[in-house]
């Protein structure tokens, strides 16, 4: 159990040190976003063209992969929105980001940190990068798609799609995405130089990314939502990685270090630009809450996800 605490421990520590940092009034919300702008424009989508450059282009797209871990993400979406809008009666802006909660990891600020130190940075981006398609072009265009139609009864959701895809064009994880697949498809390497600057960046993204989760969550309360919040942490948490599990235990081969990867991924909380979302839905206290349990009772999930994989055989902690 040591050797476990001894991987997730440094993850928490760093955001506890983002956390400090703004209660110590060391770092404001404008420095803090600073960073988180750093983190988002330039380390991970250096950390994902390196992901895409550094390994065969066959090992980065692996379908099996994609098919099962965006399965089980699509499986818990469906069924937070059949909870909330069938049995719940909740309107279909508030379901949509309940779905999103559920089923959309924080890959890059959690998932990844964790996966590196477990299986090593290599994998470990690679299956970030995977992670960030299903994300970036299935789960949340899906949820924004809904959660905008939702709120604009009166558009149609063709009009609503295309907003959407607009703004997911000028998301730089995809810009990202692009240029990395650009790069492996077209067998061309970065001059020296350029592709240092690229591993420089991409070593960043984990360490700020953390720093930058601690100080949002500073400040925030669960005040009367106790309910909401805990049925979105759950579903993030607990079965969202049994959804994954289920998917990949269908397919003919589960690889044991894809499977340990996106058991990883999938048991980290929901990204972190939920609370900035859910504001735009009228579910700022909600998301913002779920948001702040989730990272806190990861410590706790991750650490025993790890275990039960360790003593499974699906990987070697120390």
């Amino acid at each position: 159990m040591l050797e476990i605490l001894a991987i997730t421990t440094p993850i928490f520590l760093l955001i506890g040190a983002g956390y400090l940092a703004m209660g110590t009034r060391l770092v404001n919300r404008e420095q803090l976003q600073g960073v988180a702008t750093f983190v988002l424009y330039f380390a991970l989508p250096a950390l994902i063209i390196r992901a895409l450059t550094q390994n065969p282009l066959d090992q980065v797209l692996h379908t099996p992969y994609l098919l099962a871990y965006g399965l089980g993400s699509v499986a818990v979406f469906t069924f937070a929105l059949l909870l909330t809008l069938g049995l719940q009666r909740k309107p279909l802006s508030e379901g949509a980001m309940h779905a999103l909660g559920m089923s959309a990891s924080n890959s890059g600020f959690i998932g990844y940190p964790v996966a590196a130190m477990v299986l090593g940075s290599s994998p470990a981006a690679v299956l970030m990068a995977l992670n960030m398609v299903i994300e970036n072009l299935l789960i949340i265009p899906a949820a924004l798609i809904l959660a905008e139609a939702g709120r604009q009864s009166g558009a149609g959701i063709v009009t609503v799609a295309r907003k959407t895809l607009v703004r997911l064009v000028r998301n730089p994880i995809l810009i990202g995405l692009a240029a990395g697949l650009a790069l492996a498809v077209t067998d061309t390497s970065l001059p020296g130089p350029l592709a240092q600057v690229v591993d420089m960046l991409a070593s960043a993204a984990g360490p700020a990314a953390l720093f930058v989760i601690g100080g949002t969550l500073f400040g925030l309360q669960v005040r009367g939502m106790v309910k909401d919040v805990g049925q979105i942490v759950v579903g993030k948490l607990i079965l969202h990685p049994l959804a994954v599990l289920g998917l990949f235990l269908l397919m003919p081969t589960a690889d044991p270090t894809l499977l340990a990867g996106a058991l990883l991924f999938a048991s980290a909380p929901m990204i972190s630009i939920y609370p900035l979302l859910g504001q735009r839905y009228g579910m700022a206290g909600v998301s913002a809450a779920a948001l702040m349990m989730s990272t806190l009772t990861a410590f706790v999930t991750l650490s025993a996800g790890i275990w039960l994989m360790d003593v499974s055989g699906l990987l070697t902690t120390g």
